[in-house]
């Protein structure tokens, strides 16, 4: 009788190498783990407990919410008391790769009577009114619905998830599939990071150089500007699947040389090709499995990487044309600089350099949602950046640009106002000055996004692209300010939404670090005050004439419109995008 022996690998192929690691493969991971702690990546053991105290307090907190939930719906109090309700970590807390200062994913799992509006509804009254819990907002119309807050200086991350079962009792383990059955797909979802993050630790062959090796990358990621899965890029646990998937291939070989391999791998990758980490398996529960042979939605999805729990699911469903082609575009440059470190040639601190986002494109767009008030503004910003992926993709269709680069997070500023015009400065995002009338002190709060906007290089071939040329933004500006402004709680008394185009070098100087500011500065006094001697004639008579303007001009142009917005016309730039057209003209 012939059995047919059990592969005794990892993952869905034979390894593509059991080589051992070289010595000077060895140093190279020694350099990398000391570059690491010098970025703060370990933290300290006092850290640790602290974390390890917070997560107590939120899971008696969820506990008695739970309790005061099952006694309103009518369950005798010593019946209540045994429902339990219970919090698992994920993601980089629970793979072991969190730093100083790394936020904590929590899952809540209660039983079945306690309903989602509860969670998000009371559950966050409660954590409101807590001492402890600052900046907390809720995004409950998110792909996984969460909420954001900070406990005792710790970021948390909170997601709710209702079982099926009338009791959650300390001994669950989410492992099992049957907990699946009767959930909802966004319960299924939250549920899912757990048990993915599980499977993910038991699919690596080795998990010390698997943490280490994603340690870096999550650095690297961030550095880059590319670890955002809201915006379009992989997110945490996408980024962890396609390490463990390089660990699979090379089970032998140290953190430093995964990390060179793993950025080679990624840019050949044959996207759409999946990424697993196991085969997808079918299961007996009527839920739902990646499959782009049935589903036109799967198909679509242009770096799919498959998480490995059941039921298998994309974890970047989110990446776009323009976050697919930034991404490729990371990993060849990373690609060339990790060769060179493994062979001493280099430094880790090399991969790691920041971004050049605000300097790497001519023209931007801003984004700036408004509020009058700090708690309104968390949710209203959190919405915006929720759904900032559906602007990137329709101006993707706009004619000439060849990329919509979004920024991985948004710059959250407050100001204090005396005036209209200081008014109509932080809602729209302008530096106007001039004459205006003072009002009563208000304060605006503001989350600012930006999108590089890269234009397609003229075409030598093509005569008509050899002249000037211009991007049409109106019909992607109007769509989505539609679409952010059809929120059920968008409150247009107290809210705005300003998007406009900016060129490089009008980007507000403070999103340059320190380090930068007085290079920016200087380049731009430069610009201001460069001579006319190379200006064609007519152009120079035309400048000429723009600085000879008197300024009162440009003043009461501006106290009319702040004029106009005090009688109540406040939202008119975003109205305004639905009526005329919004061009960026460039050569």
């Amino acid at each position: 009788m012939n059995f047919q022996k059990k592969p005794t690998y990892f993952g869905i192929t034979p390894p593509v190498s059991l080589k051992q690691p070289e010595e000077y493969e060895i140093t190279a991971t020694q350099k990398l783990i000391d570059t690491l702690a010098n970025y703060e990546q370990y933290e300290t053991p006092e850290e640790a407990h602290k974390r390890q105290i917070v997560l107590g307090k939120i899971d008696q907190i969820f506990k008695d919410f739970v309790l005061k939930i099952s006694v309103k719906n009518g369950l005798p109090e010593s019946l209540a008391q045994e429902v339990g309700g219970k919090i698992f970590t994920f993601g980089s807390y629970r793979l072991g790769v969190h730093g100083r200062g790394s936020d904590i994913d929590t899952l809540c799992v209660a039983p079945k009577h306690v309903k989602r509006e509860d969670f998000f509804d009371k559950m966050y009254e409660i954590l409101k009114a807590r001492p402890e819990v600052s900046e907390i907002s809720v995004v409950s119309e998110a792909y996984v619905p969460v909420i954001k807050f900070v406990f005792s200086d710790i970021h948390i991350d909170l997601l709710f998830a209702r079982l099926g079962e009338s009791e959650v009792p300390e001994t669950l383990d989410l492992s099992d599939d049957r907990l699946l059955r009767n959930l909802d797909e966004r319960c299924v979802r939250s549920l899912n990071g757990s048990r993915v993050t599980d499977d993910i630790l038991r699919l690596v062959p080795n998990v010390e150089a698997f943490r280490t090796a994603l340690r870096c990358i999550k650095v690297w990621a961030k550095a880059r500007a590319i670890y955002s899965n809201v915006m379009g890029f992989f997110g945490g646990v996408a980024w962890a699947i396609v390490v463990a998937r390089v660990c699979q291939m090379f089970p032998n070989a140290a953190a430093g040389s995964i990390v060179a391999k793993f950025f080679r791998i990624m840019h050949d990758w044959d996207w759409p090709q999946p990424v697993l980490l196991k085969q997808i398996e079918d299961g007996p529960l009527q839920v739902r499995v990646w499959n782009p042979r049935i589903y036109p939605q799967d198909k679509a999805h242009r770096m799919p990487v498959i998480t490995p729990a059941y039921p298998c699911m994309c974890s970047t469903h989110n990446v776009t044309q323009s976050t697919q082609l930034v991404q490729m575009q990371e990993f060849e440059r990373a690609a060339e600089i990790a060769d060179k470190i493994v062979v001493g040639q280099e430094l880790w601190t090399t991969l790691f350099q920041k971004n050049d986002f605000f300097t790497r494109y001519k023209n931007y767009l801003q984004i700036v949602a408004s509020a009058e008030d700090a708690d309104a503004q968390m949710k209203w910003g959190g919405l915006v950046e929720s759904k900032l992926r559906q602007l990137v993709m329709k101006l993707e269709l706009v004619d000439n640009l060849e990329i919509a680069h979004p920024y991985i997070k948004g710059f959250e500023k407050s100001h204090s106002c005396q005036t209209e015009l200081e008014k109509y400065n932080a809602y729209h995002g302008t530096n106007n000055t001039g004459e205006s009338e003072p009002i009563e002190p208000i304060t605006i709060y503001t989350t600012t996004f930006y999108i590089g906007l890269g234009v397609m290089k003229k075409d030598p071939s093509n005569p008509s692209s050899q002249t000037n040329r211009q991007l049409n933004l109106s019909w992607p500006i109007s769509e989505f300010a539609k679409l952010v402004k059809s929120w059920d709680q968008y409150d247009v008394e107290k809210m705005d939404i300003e998007i406009k185009p900016i060129k490089r070098q009008d980007l507000p100087i403070d999103l340059f670090d320190e380090s930068e500011k007085q290079k920016i500065i200087k380049k731009r006094q430069k610009t201001k005050t460069r001579t006319l001697v190379d200006t064609p004639p007519q152009k120079k008579q035309k400048m000429k004439e723009e600085k000879e303007k008197p300024v009162e001009k440009e003043e009461k142009t501006y106290a009319a419109v702040v004029q106009q917005d005090r009688v109540g016309n406040y939202k008119g730039v975003v109205d305004a995008t639905e009526k005329k057209e919004i061009k960026l003209k460039f050569n």
